[in-house]
């Protein structure tokens, strides 16, 4: 088991000698953030003191009574408020690393409790192509996935997407009276979206023309055989394009579910909401309004308006009886739970819906208030141009993703051919299409997610700085150094271990042990930046051993013990890129 585990465990157990009735599922260790006061450190028990009216240093100083950890540690002490902070021993440092070498675990634990959760993410629209937009949900969506698959949770990822609307009324009257066929079959999606902007233009200038989408869409809507051949051809062709995308970013879904699954479940909630007196009739519509049991500040049935609080009713039903995003939401969620069980749903979605999702999640609650599943909406910022704006092609249109990861692919290639002119075309394509994937990749996950970020080619490519570059870097030079031991038939001795005496192999142990913090952390929060980081710091800490510690003309047994802390750092480096969504590559 992990020291930090066993240290937690012993913790706790020395809790509850001092404080029998204490619920110490809270009592936790971390790592210290500075290293002069020890490797891991406890705050948890300046907050049960509080809650008990103690000392909070005396409680302290009865639980490190209590504490048997001298087979682990060198010292614990107390220090500030009430923290314990404890110094681990060397060897118990080096006998994690060589469980990590034995395949042991890699600084992780799996989840004691494992969880179900569904993660709803990307949702393109159909016989729309991908944008730059879908970019910030599908990376995001899906390294969360990753963290909590690894981390043992049960995961169901789920790709809501949009084939459903009246959008669909033009594209029907489009493909029967202005489709080029031969368009259609050489990119099919450009020809859907050509003759949507078309149809939408007129409809706005001519009302016979919005009159005849309409019937088009109320003809599908009535189940018309005809109309509803046609709309599946469309998210047929638009899937298509959706797993090209996908297959070159290495997503996958478990479920494909669009709007239009969900339709016959729409009447029977907007009835029980009406049913159960939560949804009422207002100007012809069917709404949600505050039921005043939260401050007008955390309500979000309420607006403020020239100093006044105003009601910002939730629809659920168009005064013309059609169902919206909000009565779909509601049908969805209440699949989910029937059918999966899950303990948390996770909705990634930019900030723009925030107040969408805290109106769902509130209807909901006042639902189905027996469920106690966690609704979560995870939601990041925009991407942005030099210019601070959206970020658009030169000519102001909007940036289609195969475009994106096109250019980026071609930019790498690029530069890979300029370092390392000797590797074949195949293998500079290869290098490229990693290193172009994992740049866009690692430029979107590095930034707060719901911070806003400036979209740059020349910062992502960099091979210096907190980029994918600089870490795939990192891991080739591990490569490296193990290609260069088999040219000179340099192995591993055996039973050979790691020593750490020099401060840099200490440095780099201690990070590695960290993973664990790291990856939890990722799926508490569902902030992958957290992960970036930590990697990043890895491959700096990496750097100064490469610099420091010879490897292969060290003597025995520094240079067993050195080849296996390379070993051990290159599968943790792999393992947390691997996470993000990024594949490494032996050589660059």
């Amino acid at each position: 088991m992990l020291p930090s585990k066993v240290l937690e465990q012993r913790l706790q157990t020395a809790v509850l000698a001092a404080l029998p009735d204490a619920d110490v599922s809270t009592v936790l260790v971390r790592p210290c953030q500075d290293a002069r006061f020890g490797d891991y450190q406890t705050s948890a028990l300046m907050s049960l003191a509080k809650a008990r009216k103690m000392n909070p240093r005396q409680l302290a100083t009865d639980v490190q009574a209590k504490l048997e950890v001298t087979d682990l540690c060198l010292k614990t002490d107390i220090a500030g408020a009430g923290f314990i902070n404890f110094f681990l021993k060397p060897e118990v440092l080096q006998d994690a690393l060589m469980g990590a070498i034995k395949g042991e675990h890699l600084f992780f634990a799996k989840a004691e409790k494992p969880k179900t959760v569904v993660i709803d993410f990307s949702s393109p629209n159909v016989a729309k192509p991908m944008h730059v937009g879908h970019i910030r949900s599908t990376i995001l969506g899906d390294s969360l996935a990753r963290a909590f698959r690894l981390l043992g949770h049960k995961v169901v990822t789920d790709n809501h997407i949009g084939d459903w609307g009246t959008q669909f009324g033009m594209l029907l009257l489009g493909w029967k009276t202005m489709l080029d066929k031969a368009a259609l079959a050489q990119d099919p999606i450009a020809e859907l979206e050509r003759i949507y902007k078309l149809l939408s233009a007129e409809c706005k200038e001519d009302g016979a023309k919005l009159e005849a989408a309409k019937l088009e869409l109320v003809k599908l809507q009535a189940g018309d055989e005809g109309n509803l051949g046609i709309w599946r051809e469309m998210i047929a062709l638009s899937q298509h394009q959706f797993d090209t995308i996908y297959g070159r970013l290495g997503v996958r879904f478990d479920h494909t579910l669009g709007e239009s699954f969900y339709n016959p479940r729409l009447k029977g909630v907007v009835e029980e909401l009406k049913g159960k007196g939560i949804a009422q009739e207002s100007e012809g519509a069917i709404c949600v309004f505050s039921d005043g049991s939260v401050p007008p500040k955390e309500d979000p049935f309420l607006i403020q308006r020239d100093g006044e609080w105003n009601p910002n009713p939730c629809l659920i039903q168009k005064s013309d009886g059609a169902a919206n995003y909000a009565t779909t939401d509601l049908a969805t969620l209440e699949y989910r739970l029937e059918t999966w069980s899950p303990d948390e749903i996770i909705y990634v979605t930019d900030g723009r819906q925030q107040l969408h999702f805290k109106q769902v999640f509130t209807v909901f609650r006042r639902w189905r208030p027996e469920v106690t599943t966690r609704l979560e909406h995870v939601w990041f910022g925009a991407i942005l141009g030099d210019d601070g704006k959206p970020f658009k092609t030169r000519s102001g249109d909007t940036v289609k993703l195969a475009d994106l990861l096109d250019e980026a692919e071609e930019r790498a290639f690029k530069t890979v051919s300029e370092k390392s002119p000797e590797l074949s075309e195949t293998e500079r394509k290869e290098i490229a299409r990693i290193i172009g994937i994992a740049s866009v990749k690692y430029q979107d996950l590095l930034p707060n997610r719901q911070s806003d970020y400036v979209f740059s080619w020349d910062k992502m490519l960099a091979l210096t700085g907190n980029t994918a570059p600089y870490l795939l870097y990192a891991y080739t030079r591990i490569s490296s150094i193990f290609r260069k031991a088999d040219e000179q038939g340099i192995k591993v001795a055996p039973g050979a271990k790691i020593l750490l005496n020099a401060p840099d192999e200490l440095a780099m142990a201690k990070q590695l042990m960290n993973f664990r913090f790291v990856l939890e952390g990722m799926t508490e929060e569902c902030r992958p930046n957290y992960l970036c980081n930590y990697l990043y710091d890895l491959a700096g800490l990496y750097a100064k051993f490469f610099e420091t510690c010879p490897v292969l003309k060290a003597e025995e047994p520094e240079r067993s013990s050195r080849l296996l802390l390379c070993e051990v750092t290159a599968k943790v480096l792999k393992q947390g890129l691997e996470v993000l969504g990024i594949e490494t590559t032996e050589k660059m």
